[in-house]
């Protein structure tokens, strides 16, 4: 299989998973650079550039959410799938509310991992295509711009995680409608999980956050259904 050698970055501490991991995803066609905590993960990171990151939660001198934070800092859209154990059910959404895009349990099939990563891969390099996608939106008195992740006005500017901005740009695609819970988790994250539904609600009280400013959009819970986005939209 030829995935035109992007790069993905593997922190594990389990030398065995590591090295099964790692020789599964080249087998693959990924180039792939793995370490085993969570220091020199940062120390890779910080001096390549990667198109995706799986890191495991349980990491030596620093764990795997503290090594996203700090990915995020330097990178606000690749991809980050956190590798969890099966009971640590909190982490799963502390994991997806810092900026994670996504979980795998342990154990799981290299099958099941594999189809994560292409799946998180085809979306991410949709950033930057701006022929497909559209780039711009004016969302009451603030300008988004998808490709750049940047949502501003003319007295601030904030960059979104990727996720923040998918779920922004999807609620701009379908203004003033009623959009199921269902409906839109099966859009940014690409399946309705109980999980994932938890952590939705965080990436709306911070969408909330950022646009208040604008008293005129409003993001309303519909109790038991779903989501509306009020606002005046304009694309380009």
């Amino acid at each position: 299989m030829n995935n035109q050698g992007e790069k993905i970055l593997l922190v594990e501490d389990d030398k065995t998973l590591n090295f099964i991991i790692k020789d599964n995803l080249e087998q693959a066609g990924y180039v792939v650079t793995s370490a085993e905590d969570g220091e020199v993960a940062v120390k890779i990171f910080s001096s390549g550039k990667f198109n995706l990151c799986l890191f495991d939660v349980m990491l030596p001198k620093k764990d795997g959410f503290t090594l996203a934070k700090e990915v995020r800092e330097i990178d606000d859209h690749v991809p980050i799938i956190f590798l969890t154990a099966r009971s640590m059910t909190e982490d799963r959404i502390t994991g997806l509310t810092i900026g994670g895009d996504d979980y795998i349990t342990k154990p799981f099939s290299m099958e099941e991992l594999l189809l994560k990563i292409r799946i998180f891969l085809k979306r991410s390099m949709g950033v930057t295509d701006s022929s497909t996608e559209k780039s711009y939106y004016k969302v009451g008195h603030f300008n988004f711009y998808f490709e750049s992740l940047v949502l501003e006005t003319s007295e601030e500017k904030k960059t979104l995680t990727y996720k923040e901005a998918e779920l922004l740009r999807y609620f701009c695609d379908n203004p003033n409608k009623v959009l199921s819970r269902s409906d839109i988790l099966k859009h940014v994250w690409g399946s309705d999980d109980y999980y994932l539904g938890r952590s939705l609600d965080v990436f709306i009280s911070r969408l909330r956050k950022y646009l208040g400013s604008d008293e005129n959009i409003k993001i309303l819970n519909l109790h038991g259904i779903g989501f509306r986005f009020n606002a005046t939209i304009s694309k380009s």
